[in-house]
This record gives C-alpha cells, sequence and structure tokens, in this order.
C-alpha cells in the first residue's frame, strides 16, 4: 500500500471519464500499446493517449468504450507521440492491463468524486 494522503491531496488529481473516439497501433513504442484519442467533454476536449491494453483489446472493441484518465498531469512524450493523458487501468493476474471504467454510461468529462 501506497503512504497515507490527504484527502485535498485526492482533489488534486482530476480523474474523468472519456469515450474513446479513435484507436490505433503504436508500433514504435517500447512494449506493446495503442495511440488513443479521447472524448472528455467540451471543458476538456478529445486529448490523446498512449496505452499498454493489446492483450485484452483490440482496436475495433475500443472504439465507443468510456474510460478513466488523469487529464491534470503534464503530458509525456513517448517515442514519437505525446500522450496528453494517463488512462487508468488495473493488471490481471498476469500483469496485462484491464481498463478502469464506469459501470453505467455517464456524460463525457464528468469528474470521479
Amino acid at each position: 500500500m501506497a503512504e497515507e494522503i490527504s484527502y485535498a491531496d485526492f482533489e488534486r488529481v482530476d480523474i474523468r471519464v472519456g469515450t474513446i473516439i479513435e484507436a490505433s497501433p503504436f508500433p514504435e513504442a517500447r512494449k506493446p500499446a495503442f495511440k488513443l484519442l479521447i472524448d472528455f467533454g467540451p471543458e476538456i476536449g478529445i486529448k490523446k493517449s498512449s496505452a499498454q491494453i493489446t492483450v485484452h483489446y483490440t482496436l475495433e472493441t475500443l472504439i465507443g468504450r468510456q474510460v478513466l484518465g488523469v487529464v491534470n498531469f503534464p503530458p509525456r512524450q513517448i517515442g514519437p507521440f505525446r500522450s496528453e493523458v494517463l488512462t487508468l487501468g488495473f493488471e490481471d493476474g498476469n500483469g496485462a492491463i484491464v481498463l478502469a471504467a464506469v459501470e453505467q454510461p455517464v456524460p463525457n468529462g464528468m469528474k470521479m468524486m
């Protein structure tokens, strides 16, 4: 378990829901990954993300899926690609990533409470 933080620390992490509108291969990545375009609604807009989710997902199954992302981290350069948000997920028992998602559809851009 990580060190204990205050609720104020948690509030500083801006986790929002967005819908994947485009997914493409990312052959230049060191580890297998996809490039994603995620619509986080009118306030935040469409953001790019690199995600190592190739084990459990195909490009076709990602389109239209709602995902959670941290939208207030600084962008990160991953090879030739600039990732603007951190798409959230969990490792399965074998280390492959399973996306964190909402159970019911919610408007893009809604903040995690």
